[in-house]
């Protein structure tokens, strides 16, 4: 049996982020736990336009390139772990965008976060995505919050992660256990 595909978006797609070196963290832990094919996908380089099809998502009748491309990536995926920041006390516009894009391709998927920001470490853009993700059929089943105050990025890596590393591996473990269960509503 072939291990799960586990889909790793970076959400932010502003120069000079740290979710990229966040991301890439997190998919060395998901490795290196063992349990799933690790994909990556860089919302930066994915380059979706604000939504453009003219048809609704759910109907899955695509025009454009980029719709399509981005469909592959994540119809591909068997669980999905959002790396996104917090903006002005939300999540942020190409991390909805993203998901607005499509409909099918989500559903019925577990789906983790690893948030980043200042006091709050992003919680408050995960606590408005849940509902967002149920929305596209989704099954948020956990989380990591990286305080940047005690978790920095120096030189393009992300330092002291031992406190996170736990956390991370949690929502692996719970990511895996969700993927098992609904396996057969993607049937």
């Amino acid at each position: 049996m072939t291990m799960p595909v586990l889909l790793v978006i970076v959400g932010s797609t502003r120069p000079g982020r740290v979710g990229l070196p966040i991301a890439r963290w997190f998919e060395e832990v998901a490795v290196a736990h063992g349990e799933f094919d690790v994909a990556f996908a860089d919302l930066a380089e994915v380059a979706l336009p604000l939504f453009d099809e003219p048809n609704h998502p759910m109907l899955a009748q695509y025009e454009h390139a980029h719709t399509k491309r981005w469909s592959a990536i994540v119809a591909q995926a068997d669980a999905i772990v959002f790396v996104v920041p917090e903006y002005n006390h939300g999540y942020n516009a190409a991390t909805k965008n993203a998901i607005d894009s499509l409909y099918r391709e989500w559903n019925h998927k577990a789906v983790g976060f690893v948030s980043y920001g200042g006091a709050s470490s992003g919680m408050r853009a995960v606590e408005q995505l849940k509902p967002i993700a149920a929305c596209v059929k989704m099954v948020p089943v956990g989380e990591v919050n990286v305080s940047l105050f005690n978790v920095p990025v120096v030189d393009g890596q992300l330092q002291n992660t031992d406190g996170i590393a736990f956390a991370a591996k949690a929502l692996l473990g719970e990511l895996l256990r969700w993927n098992m269960q609904l396996r057969a509503l993607r049937a």
